[in-house]
């Protein structure tokens, strides 16, 4: 992903819930389908054909599998074993920046995206948010999953958030944070720029 100037600092994150109950939110995850996985643009439930670029996938070897650099979907027919990761950007219709990351998997507590949730210990479900390696917190952090079960995760004194995982199914968790300052890439100015992490894992399958 390219790199890009902003005027804040790491203090400088405003974190939010990425939605209320009723409004929408897009967001990228992965779903794993036995050997492979599919990368996933909208709201879990209501996948959308939203043109991302600069897309990269990383594997838990720290090896970078190839896709094509723009498009609106992505299948890795045979993805590796271990915690997937992926990310892009796009400019939505507001003119406002976005960089998505994706994370599959939670036994890896290190983390490569600038935005990630990763648990605390391999295959926990206490969790938490580090922005370009730093642990920082986050306010709220959103959860759905495909059983229809949606919650907001408040984080605990330590910056951490705990999850509950009573269905089976896939879960996914989403956090958004909001850069202060603009933003030029490839010579076009963003007076807003966003960051949105979701990670996802299966439960009981």
């Amino acid at each position: 992903m390219k790199s890009f100037k902003h005027a804040g600092r790491l203090a400088g994150l405003v974190f939010t819930l990425l939605a209320a109950p009723l409004a929408r939110a897009d967001y990228v995850w992965i779903e794993t389908a036995g050997q492979g996985a599919r990368v996933q643009v909208g709201e879990l439930g209501a996948p959308q054909q939203t043109r991302l670029s600069d897309a990269r996938a990383i594997a838990a070897s720290g090896q970078t599998l190839a896709l094509p650099a723009e498009g609106t979907r992505w299948e890795i027919p045979e993805a590796p074993a271990g915690d997937l990761r992926f990310s892009a950007r796009t400019v939505d219709a507001a003119g406002t920046l976005e960089y998505l990351h994706a994370r599959s998997g939670r036994q890896d507590t290190r983390t490569v995206n600038d935005l990630e949730l990763a648990p605390t210990r391999p295959g926990g479900s206490t969790f938490r948010l580090y922005w370009k390696g730093e642990p920082v917190s986050a306010s709220q952090v959103r959860v759905s999953t495909t059983a229809g079960w949606q919650k907001a995760l408040r984080a605990a004194e330590d910056g951490s958030v705990t999850l509950d995982t009573p269905f089976p199914g896939l879960y996914v968790l989403v956090v958004s944070a909001r850069m202060d300052g603009a933003t030029v890439v490839d010579g076009r100015r963003h007076a807003e720029v966003r960051h949105t992490a979701s990670l996802s894992f299966r439960v009981g399958e």
